[in-house]
């Protein structure tokens, strides 16, 4: 278990749906989260005119998913880039941007920041990315490393708190060839314990023959305990496919 941290949220506007700003008790950063539709409003904010690292999260297009598509970006000053994908990317949907106080951060420190957000994306594999290049890894001196780490460590402490979770590693609703104990119920006979899902190629072969798992699937929390197989529509595949013991652990944002 973590250790306990407290955060504050300022809502400059008094609309919780809009912009917040939010810091974290004897951190030197500052974040600030907002609705691409209040961009106009707060793109004159002093956090924008500073270095930093930025997130774009919107809904992905053309895919078999349900997972989010993501841009990681970085810039000495960071308003700019996001005016100009404000005009030139149409997926996103919310911004959440990460200065520090008294502009410490240099581009070194903000490379590395933006390299070590996309792996991490990468590995948790919770979202599609937007990103065309990937950075290579910053050489920073030892002191400089491990603040830039801490800074990072923090960063994604808060982001969990704003709804943002496509760094975290999912974890399975069930393992495959694992017994799974009927949760309690007020009904007896509720025996709901199949998720019937879509597919198409490639994740019907890749994710679910390939892993015994399903992407991006919404469930609600009463439910979670009960799951125990995952079962695909398929007409191209024989029914003997079409139902597997297994978890659902691309769960979105």
């Amino acid at each position: 278990m973590g250790e306990p941290y407290t955060i504050r949220i300022l809502v400059p506007d008094g609309d919780p749906e809009s912009a917040k700003v939010v810091e974290l008790l004897n951190w030197t950063g500052v974040g600030v989260a907002f609705p691409r539709l209040a961009w106009t409003k707060v793109r004159s904010r002093p956090e924008f005119a500073q270095s930093g690292v930025y997130v774009l999260i919107g809904s992905a297009e053309g895919t078999d998913d349900e997972l989010h598509t993501v841009y990681i970006g970085q810039s000495d000053e960071i308003g700019k880039r996001i005016e100009g994908h404000d005009k030139e990317k149409n997926f996103w949907e919310w911004g959440y941007c990460f200065v520090s106080k008294g502009n410490a951060l240099n581009r070194a420190h903000i490379t590395w920041l933006e390299y070590a957000l996309l792996e991490r994306a990468k590995q948790a594999n919770r979202c599609h990315l937007n990103n065309a290049n990937q950075p290579k890894q910053p050489g920073l001196s030892e002191s400089d490393l491990a603040d830039t780490q801490g800074f990072l460590r923090e960063l994604l402490r808060i982001l969990p708190l704003l709804g943002v979770h496509v760094f975290e590693k999912a974890k399975p609703v069930a393992t495959p060839g694992t017994a799974v104990a009927p949760a309690p119920t007020d009904n007896p006979a509720d025996v709901r314990d199949t998720v019937v899902v879509p597919a198409q190629e490639p994740g019907f072969t890749n994710t679910f023959l390939g892993e015994h798992a399903w992407d991006a699937i919404r469930i609600g929390g009463g439910m979670l305990k009960k799951i125990k197989y995952i079962a695909v529509s398929n007409r191209s595949r024989t029914s003997s496919d079409a139902l597997r013991k297994g978890r659902s652990d691309r769960t979105v944002w």
